[in-house]
């Protein structure tokens, strides 16, 4: 069984539906290694900024873009799987995306999917990959 790595979610801006912040919930309990920051939703200058400022020595930043690589999720849990050490950092812009410092700073792009969806939304769809990643790794029957 592959240990999982400690993960923080920097996302611009604060859940306002409800239903949404009661699925995140549901992942934050199961996933203990998670730390969520929600960062103060102003410009993609100053959010990028903020997100830079944020990342420790050994951190691998992971930002989600329209413009990123879809994954499957095993695809994503084996990403995962390979982390050495330091954290896996994922930032999650507001409606208008992340900076372009955010973008080049990034070890990987990542896509959820070519479609487009609110932010508040990707979160959620990004705690559940991350949950599921997290079952695949160790064998779960979750995936299936």
């Amino acid at each position: 069984m592959t240990s999982f790595p400690k993960i923080k979610l920097l996302a611009v801006g604060k859940v306002k539906k409800g239903w949404i912040r009661e699925g995140i919930e549901v992942y934050r309990q199961r996933l203990p290694e998670l730390e969520i920051v929600e960062l103060k939703d102003t410009t993609p200058t100053k959010e990028g900024e903020h997100i830079l400022s944020l990342q420790k020595g050994r951190d691998r930043l992971i930002a989600l873009s329209e413009e990123g690589k879809c994954h499957s999720s095993i695809q994503l849990a084996k990403m995962i799987s390979q982390a050495e050490s330091g954290s896996l950092v994922f930032a999650i812009g507001s409606a208008e995306g992340l900076s372009q410092s955010v973008k080049r700073s990034a070890e990987r792009l990542l896509s959820l999917s070519p479609m487009t969806f609110p932010h508040e939304l990707a979160r959620l769809l990004l705690l559940e990959q991350l949950y599921r990643a997290k079952t695949i790794l160790q064998g779960s029957n979750y995936h299936k």
